[in-house]
């Protein structure tokens, strides 16, 4: 008997122990493929970086979804606060967040109210990176003109082109202290100004930013003083402001217009439910006459959001 269990608790000992190995050796085959993972994501990345500067140096624009990500991710300013985010780690993160959160989701709330919670996720993730981009876009619109006022200051020439962006880019704002910081470092680094500035130039969303550089990037290989293109410069940027602020007043006049509108049909719908005895509700949803006045009014918004986007954009 004695013998008998000292079998089993030694066949029991092999078992942990075998078990416990095997787990670990699992564990590690995850992390290899972890690390496999990582290094191939990288490797995408470098690739897609180095096509992306071959591209530029072609003078081609590329019009695809990891491009079109990797700017949102750069105009956003995430991919300056966190330099090792691409766009293949973008993607990846939300896969894996979303591939947890969605079964939960689920789980909590039913098939159909977990998937609209995730595409309200979605959306909002959307939005976080539009507020971004158009906090961005702000601050680059109200320091281009005290970088054209330095450029001016500086009498800046062909050979000392990118060299003064240094001595400028601590009296700007994020994000243009960061991408006339990177122009001044690779300028140096690979001797290549003309590429440093087209480089630059894809850093930043502002038009009028992405005009300069390439106007600076022209006039280092066809001539050596820049005065005539900054007084241009700030010519255009007076101008693009000037249509800028007419847009924004045209805006605020067409959403009180909006508004107004939204306002109106309310009193018109209360009028037409006491007159009838009808809710304003069952109104809108229970009657066709109110099913086409809202989807009219849905389309009409709809239209507006859509023309309000393209005229930030």
């Amino acid at each position: 008997m004695r013998a008998f269990i000292l079998s089993v608790i030694y066949l029991l000992l092999f078992s942990g122990f075998w078990l416990l190995f095997y787990e670990i050796r699992i564990f590690r085959r995850f992390l290899e493929l972890a690390k496999r993972t990582a290094a191939d994501l990288d490797s995408a990345a470098r690739q897609r970086t180095l096509e992306g500067r071959k591209q530029l140096l072609k003078l081609q624009n590329r019009h695809t979804f990891l491009v079109w990500m990797e700017r949102q991710l750069q105009y956003s300013g995430l991919k300056n606060r966190f330099p090792r985010l691409g766009v293949e780690w973008w993607i990846a993160g939300n896969m894996v967040l979303f591939a947890a959160l969605f079964p939960l989701l689920c789980f909590a709330a039913g098939f159909w109210q977990g998937a609209a919670a995730s595409a309200f996720l979605m959306l909002g993730e959307a939005f976080v990176l539009k507020a971004l981009r158009s906090i961005n876009l702000r601050r680059v619109g109200s320091n281009l003109m005290k970088l054209l006022d330095f450029l001016g200051n500086y009498s800046v020439t062909a050979a000392e082109a990118t060299g003064v962006f240094s001595q400028v880019s601590r009296y700007m704002d994020e994000p243009l202290r960061s991408a006339l910081d990177q122009c001044c470092h690779e300028a140096r680094t690979t001797g290549d100004s003309g590429l440093a500035l087209l480089s630059m130039a894809e850093k930043i969303e502002h038009p009028k930013f992405k005009e300069l550089a390439r106007n600076m990037e022209i006039s280092i290989r066809h001539c050596a003083d820049f005065s005539a293109l900054v007084k241009s410069s700030r010519k255009s940027l007076r101008e693009y402001m000037r249509i800028s602020q007419e847009r924004r007043v045209m805006l605020r006049e067409a959403a009180v217009n909006m508004a107004l509108l939204l306002v109106m049909s309310a009193a018109v719908l209360f009028t037409v439910g006491s007159l009838t005895g009808i809710s304003v509700a069952k109104l809108v949803t229970g009657t066709v006459p109110g099913k086409i006045g809202i989807c009219g009014m849905l389309l009409i918004f709809c239209l507006f959001a859509a023309q309000m986007y393209r005229a930030q954009s």
